[in-house]
């Protein structure tokens, strides 16, 4: 570290330097140094000695060692990743978000153990607990993401981890995560926060209180559409069992993808401003447009949880979902194919704005939601947004005329 870090606490600061140390660039005190840590691509590691060879082995996370158990690039990125997250021991990473989740589940849960999951939860969260978990013998159960503290009612004396998501996928549902996560730590029960919507950037999930924090860096974090990543992050309580099962499971990315990433890191903060200011303009006009029945954005009042969304937020992202009051999912084509600026694509958080249809009524197990017109989600990139509104109304007044 260097005598930089006192001004890390400002987020623009910090992406600018975090993860960027002398022994890593070769800014050492009298000598030229480069700005970015190189990308260090490495299977093998050589050593003079054995005995060189027996001391890395005992200082792996470290040292060089193996490629898999990482290089500066890695180490890098993961010090980058850990400062967005005060309170964190260090952060591990995977190969996709969904392997940072299960991997992160893992370090945890056991064949009899109970876990829970919110209602809203992302569709491969989900997919994941029916298929894998529950081949494993691991029990789980959703839970309505607006229950708050009343989560205690479903705590078991097996229940071993309560999965946070703030905001919910595709219905962006704000979940009272420090009531629950102190809720969770009075019970002895692991709490797990996915905070890739705020990008650990606009809601610090172990500052309030979660014992682990998942990102999915293939969105925000990376940005650019071009890599799949994931990351956890824990408490000195959590990260040595999480860091055990990550290299037990293999769990390892590229040199060249945690570099790019890094390069996405650097411009979090610029891209989030824009990315907010964006979406918050744009759904304030959909939800004037006579075709628009909900606009589900956490920083809009009638969004549920909106007023635990003023009180822990500190901003708001790209990602939001919209109903309209007609049509169905039969009628998506009618709108999207339309569509010139927005991509047409799964994922988020890249330069490109992009546009899916959704069905969160089949996702849903609790309550379900039974949308009385088509739903979408909307993920705002980069460009003006009154092209994108533009874009929006010839596409909306298209479906008009087409579903009438």
């Amino acid at each position: 570290m260097s005598g930089k870090d006192e001004f890390h606490d400002d987020p623009f600061t910090g992406a600018a330097h975090m993860g960027r140390r002398a022994e890593w660039t070769e800014n050492r005190e009298g000598t030229g140094g480069i700005v970015n840590p190189p990308v260090w691509r490495a299977s093998t590691i050589l050593y003079p000695t054995i005995a060189d060879m027996d001391a890395a082995n005992m200082r792996q996370d470290s040292t060089l060692f193996y490629g898999r158990k990482g290089t500066p690039t890695h180490w890098a990125l993961r010090e980058a990743m850990t400062s967005l997250e005060p309170g964190a021991a260090g952060t591990m990473l995977y190969p996709s978000g969904v392997a940072a989740l299960a991997g992160a589940i893992l370090s945890v849960a056991r064949p009899g153990d109970h876990i829970l999951l919110p209602d809203s939860a992302y569709d491969p969260t989900s997919a994941l607990a029916n298929g894998l978990l529950a081949r494993l013998g691991i029990i789980w159960e959703p839970y309505d993401p607006l229950i708050g503290a009343e989560i205690t009612r479903l705590f078991r004396p097996e229940t071993v981890l309560l999965l946070l998501e703030s905001p919910g996928s595709l219905t962006f549902e704000v979940q009272d995560v420090p009531a629950m996560a102190a809720a969770a730590k009075a019970a002895g029960v692991t709490s797990l926060l996915d905070n890739t919507w705020a990008a650990s950037l606009h809601f610090k999930g172990i500052a309030h209180g979660c014992d682990m924090v998942m990102q999915a860096i293939t969105k925000y974090v990376g940005g650019h559409s071009d890599l799949m990543m994931g990351s956890v992050s824990a408490t000195p309580g959590h990260f040595e069992r999480l860091r055990a099962t990550a290299w037990a499971l293999g769990q390892c990315v590229s040199a060249d993808d945690a570099s790019l990433a890094l390069r996405g890191f650097r411009t979090l903060p610029t891209r989030m401003a824009r990315h907010e200011a964006s979406a918050l303009t744009i759904a304030r006009w959909l939800k004037t447009h006579p075709l628009v029945s909900e606009v589900w954005h956490p920083a809009l009042p009638d969004c549920p949880g909106h007023t635990i969304w003023q009180r822990d937020f500190s901003g708001s992202a790209g990602l939001f979902g919209v109903m309209l009051n007609r049509g169905s999912r039969a009628d998506a084509a009618a709108l999207f194919d339309r569509l010139k600026l927005f991509g047409k694509g799964f994922s988020w958080g890249g330069y490109e704005s992009l546009a899916v249809p959704t069905s969160p009524e089949k996702l849903r197990r609790l309550n379900p939601k039974h949308p009385h017109g088509l739903t979408l989600r909307l993920s705002i990139g980069l460009e003006n947004p009154q092209d994108l509104i533009t874009d929006l109304t010839q596409a909306l007044d298209h479906f008009a005329t087409a579903t009438r």
